[in-house]
């Protein structure tokens, strides 16, 4: 089986040589021929323990400081309904990364978990954000679009990286064909403030997430997904505004990631199922978030424009084997004070991982 890595939308514009010269490299243009879900098969059942649990990296496992900021603010609720309009917690995710030579432009897609900001996106989307204040090699700048179209509209810093992603795919930042399966491609991103320095409003439209563990009697529901595709790429460069869409689709399959628990989904084809769609949520018929977008499918089983998505159960059962803390824990309470943590402890490692590809 292909497997085809979504890493948003990336555009080089070369600054030397001939004037305006694009290189583009489409999310999903590279096969991946040798990798694949370690145990590709159906699942009678979910049990099990991960067995990555003993490479995974452990510093904020053993760091006090994250230790003490997480549980002191763990218990805080996550407050306010939840939207009754998935598409309003959409947001898009857009980077600009300029060296000397080239500026690159990434977008994804990304979407409101909590009414305080956090943003729940792909580690792939999110990763250029790493790089805003430590990179020597280039300057980054990254902003959260909001609406339909997307305008920018908030300012935001990182709240938690899969540093395990980081570790596996850094060499991928600058691959014009990156391959991969999606295994912890999430991220967590907060709000700091609007654009010019506007207040954040009092409630943000959020999607309230299922992280029940997934089973097969899922397989065939229906489902919609949404997002901020991007079907012209040039539209970036012209400095366009991309719209968001929304559309349904159905669970086709139910894999692992050699875990025996329910890790990813497979999703039948779609018009949306293109570049940019990457980290928009799988919502279902409860217009809960279950999924989030990490790759492109197989179109010749699944059908033209078919995708994957990582089960929120899988994210917050990784991420409680990365911190201590489950996805609920992570994004609620004290988020500033946590980030801070996070970036101190982190970040400038996962930064200089990054680099050294660039």
């Amino acid at each position: 089986m292909e497997w085809l890595l979504t890493l948003g939308t990336q555009i080089i514009l070369s600054l030397v040589g001939v004037s305006g010269q694009l290189a583009v490299l489409l999310d999903g243009a590279a096969t991946a021929e040798s990798e694949t879900i370690a145990t590709a098969t159906p699942l009678p059942s979910l049990p099990g323990n991960s067995p990555e649990r003993d490479v995974i990296p452990r510093i904020l496992l053993e760091n006090p400081a994250y230790q003490k900021a997480s549980l002191a603010n763990s218990q805080g609720l996550i407050g306010g309904a939840a939207t009754s309009n998935p598409a309003e917690a959409l947001v898009n995710v857009f980077c600009t990364y300029r060296t000397p030579d080239s500026i690159r432009y990434t977008t994804g897609t990304g979407f409101f978990v909590t009414p305080t900001g956090v943003i729940l996106t792909n580690a792939h989307v999110a990763q250029f954000l790493l790089l805003e204040t430590v990179s020597e090699t280039g300057t980054t700048e990254c902003v959260v679009r909001h609406g339909d179209p997307a305008v920018p509209t908030y300012e935001a810093e990182l709240l938690y990286i899969s540093p395990m992603w980081i570790k596996e795919h850094a060499n991928l930042i600058d691959d014009p064909e990156p391959k991969g399966t999606g295994e912890r491609d999430y991220a967590l991103l907060y709000l700091t403030g609007g654009v010019d320095s506007t207040p954040l409003p009092a409630q943000l439209p959020f999607l309230a997430v299922d992280t029940e563990l997934r089973n097969r009697n899922t397989v065939g529901n229906t489902v919609s997904i949404a997002g901020y595709p991007t079907l012209d790429p040039d539209l970036l460069v012209r400095g366009g505004a991309l719209e968001r869409a929304r559309a349904t689709t159905t669970l086709v399959d139910l894999y692992t990631f050699d875990t025996n628990y329910g890790d990813i989904y497979f999703l039948g084809g779609s018009a949306i199922g293109k570049q940019g769609i990457s980290g928009g949520p799988v919502i279902d018929q409860d217009n809960e978030a279950v999924a989030l977008i990490v790759t492109r499918g197989d179109d010749s089983r699944q059908g033209a424009g078919s995708l994957n998505a990582i089960t929120l159960s899988y994210i917050d059962r990784t991420i409680t084997e990365e911190t201590g803390f489950s996805l609920a824990q992570t994004m609620s309470g004290n988020i500033t004070y946590k980030a801070y943590v996070f970036q101190q402890t982190l970040v400038p490692f996962l930064a200089a991982m990054l680099e050294r590809e660039l």
